[in-house]
């Protein structure tokens, strides 16, 4: 070795060697008297020190062994000391609260932590994924399925509405059952999650669906003629020719066809804190049972983020639908489904889900009428037109009063939902903000 290399080590100071502080993520869940909170939980140990973020609260403590105390200080400086002992890659203790109702109250609450693995070294990650359970509620309280990095990507399969597989089996209860959750590491509340979907595909040459007509779509002479309604029909699937028809069609729907266009009826995440978990029946801000047609390969999601992982779901394919579902299902089947995450940081999760095509913006408006629905779309779309186009409301109303489509999204839940809809190309010539 170069003896002036030599000298030079050997002078250096110790700091030049002392290692690098060790980075640890974990999921905590605190019981807040029977009501489990999650939050992320970023720990940074040098030797015995730690310093770190409790979602984005700062914190500091210790770490002897496997015993771990720190303090986590809030914007409102009051204070939350946390206590436990590590157990491989779990952590169990007791979380020292301000009462809520007296804040020079201290409240005790048991916790518990899990820890999330490191991201691997590497170009982003595919994961094959066969799930051997499935859930009929989008909720924060179940156990990820798998924990994915964005820019990863998931090929995975879905069971159709009544909880049958790709080879007619029932695998799980009827009402949407969905695959998932999918914990995306990095995904924290107050984020957007992005779900690219890039394969959406039919396993099977059948599906399910009914001769009916939704409430909503009744006026009361069609409803008095609809009582007989509500009787199963089976569709066959026709993967060479693209096309599905009546399996026992009458005698006038012999030769009726339409195109398939495979879509996923249910896509969300979990809803935040203190929000009970939401049936795979209904919808939200966080999505849901959105039956949506334009979920479908080849488009983008956009949902925002109210639990750490987001724990995003996945289900009730359909080979086909006509806007609104008024059928109540439609073409019901089951699906293999691929995806890519990313994340998006730093920047004001949407107010509704969002869809994008390579030809349109759709801003999806949940709502328990079709008015509400409709307040909601244009709302989204306006954000959206703000956000990402630094147009202002009155800039706004003159694009949406011109351009906007409304599109009658599902009409089957106990919501319904309206997207509003803008051609990309009308937007051509503004220039995006902050792209």
């Amino acid at each position: 070795m170069n003896r002036l290399l030599v000298l030079l080590l050997c002078c250096a100071p110790p700091l030049l060697f002392a290692q690098a502080p060790a980075t640890e993520q974990w999921v905590v869940t605190t019981d807040l008297w029977g009501n489990p909170a999650y939050q992320l939980l970023s720990l940074e140990r040098t030797g015995k020190q730690l310093k770190g973020e409790l979602d984005g609260d700062p914190l500091s403590g210790e770490r002897v062994g496997n015993d771990l105390r720190f303090v986590v200080t809030d914007t409102r400086k009051q204070t939350y000391a946390f206590s436990g002992k590590v157990n491989g890659e779990s952590l169990r203790g007791t979380a020292d609260y301000p009462d809520s109702n007296n804040p020079q109250t201290r409240v005790p609450h048991a916790f518990t932590a899990w820890r999330l693995p490191p991201r691997p070294a590497g170009p982003p990650r595919v994961h094959a994924f066969t799930p051997t359970t499935w859930s009929n509620e989008f909720s924060a309280h179940r156990k990820p399925v798998l924990t994915v990095w964005p820019g990863d990507t998931v090929r995975t399969t879905t069971l159709d509405s009544g909880g049958m597989d790709s080879q007619g089996i029932t695998r799980a209860l009827f009402g949407n059952p969905q695959t998932g959750p999918f914990f995306i590491a990095t995904a924290n509340p107050g984020d957007t999650l992005v779900v690219r979907l890039k394969r959406v595909r039919l396993n099977r040459t059948f599906a399910d669906s009914l001769d009916s007509i939704v409430g909503r779509a009744l006026n009361p002479g069609l409803a008095a003629k609809a009582t007989e309604l509500g009787k199963p029909v089976r569709w066959k699937l026709d993967l060479e020719r693209g096309v599905a028809s009546p399996e026992m069609p009458t005698e006038r729907l012999k030769s009726f066809t339409v195109p398939l266009r495979p879509m996923l009826g249910g896509l969300a995440v979990a809803p935040g804190f203190g929000a009970a978990s939401l049936s795979t029946g209904d919808t939200g801000r966080s999505g849901g049972n959105m039956d949506f047609n334009e979920v479908v390969e080849g488009n983008t999601v956009f949902l925002p983020v109210s639990q750490p992982g987001a724990l995003l779901y996945l289900g009730d394919a359909h080979a086909a639908q006509g806007d609104g579902e008024t059928s109540q299902y439609a073409l019901e089947t089951s699906m293999d489904v691929e995806f890519t995450v990313d994340v998006v940081h730093g920047k004001p999760p949407p107010s509704t889900p969002r869809v994008e095509s390579p030809t349109h913006l759709m801003a999806l408006g949940q709502g328990g009428s079709l008015d509400d629905a409709l307040r909601s779309a244009t709302a989204g779309m306006a954000q959206w037109l703000e956000q990402d186009y630094g147009l202002t409301l009155s800039e706004s109303a003159q694009v949406l009063g011109s351009s906007v489509q409304y599109v009658v999204a599902n009409l089957a839940g106990r919501s319904v939902g309206v997207a509003a809809k803008l051609e990309k190309a009308r937007l051509a010539g503004l220039a995006p903000a902050g792209k």
